[in-house]
């Protein structure tokens, strides 16, 4: 008897799969409709830039391009103007494992002054970083950067989080690596669907306001920081 249920429930769990799959990457793709860019002049300008963690290396050691054309995309947006501050936010769960100082570390070697760019050590996973970024670092309205099929389930989450956020999408990699990451990026689908809808779920950490540029624009006697929303400094 279990023999000749066991090939009906196979199929029955590889159907959920198939369509909890498809699902979920229609969801996010319909969120982010319309809402990323390729070009950073079309992208319209806004204070703070939210740069999606990876790992610089990987453990063959040899240069992981997702990371490479991250940071340059991240650089190239802050050296046309279009965000005044970068935040970087990664998995430093460990002493030996510090993506957000290396983002940090290639950034600067890109030209982007250090004291615009501000670390997030706790994004462990993309979800933490969305959220730490509006109930952290008080952001409500930012550019997410990192490929366009990371930015698109960033925005999903942004959504569910009363976030405004469109991305900038770095260039894609087409390797085998490339291949695999995407087949990842797929299931990751499922989970923030879950997490949205279902688990409710929460960072890991979050913690004390932390206000992005108070150290380059310091408040003035009156408590008005020295910059408006359009970047011009406060001063006459």
């Amino acid at each position: 008897m279990l023999t000749r249920w066991l090939p009906r429930g196979l199929l029955l769990v590889a159907a959920l799969a198939l369509a909890a799959l498809l699902g979920a990457g229609t969801l996010v793709r319909r969120a982010a409709l319309g809402r990323t860019y390729a070009d950073a002049a079309a992208i319209p300008a806004r204070k703070v830039g939210l740069v999606l963690g990876c790992v610089g290396r990987l453990p063959d050691g040899h240069r992981n391009v997702f990371f490479t054309h991250r940071m340059q995309a991240a650089a190239k947006l802050f050296h046309a103007g279009k965000v005044r501050f970068l935040l970087v936010s990664g998995d430093n769960h460990h002493c030996t494992y510090d993506e957000t100082t290396e983002m940090k570390t290639e950034l600067v070697s890109l030209g982007v002054p250090a004291e615009r760019i501000q670390c997030d050590y706790a994004g462990f996973r993309t979800f933490d970083s969305v959220v730490r970024a509006k109930e952290v670092f008080g952001e409500n309205q930012l550019t997410v950067i990192s490929q366009q099929f990371h930015n698109e389930r960033a925005i999903f989450i942004a959504q569910h989080q009363g976030l405004d956020l469109i991305g900038f999408n770095a260039q894609d990699v087409g390797s085998a690596r490339g291949w695999l990451v995407r087949c990842r990026e797929q299931l990751a689908r499922v989970r923030t669907v879950l997490d949205v809808y279902l688990l409710r779920t929460r960072p890991h950490f979050l913690g004390p306001r932390i206000q992005i540029g108070l150290a380059v624009f310091p408040r003035i006697g009156n408590g008005s920081p020295l910059f408006s929303h359009t970047g011009e400094t406060g001063r006459p």
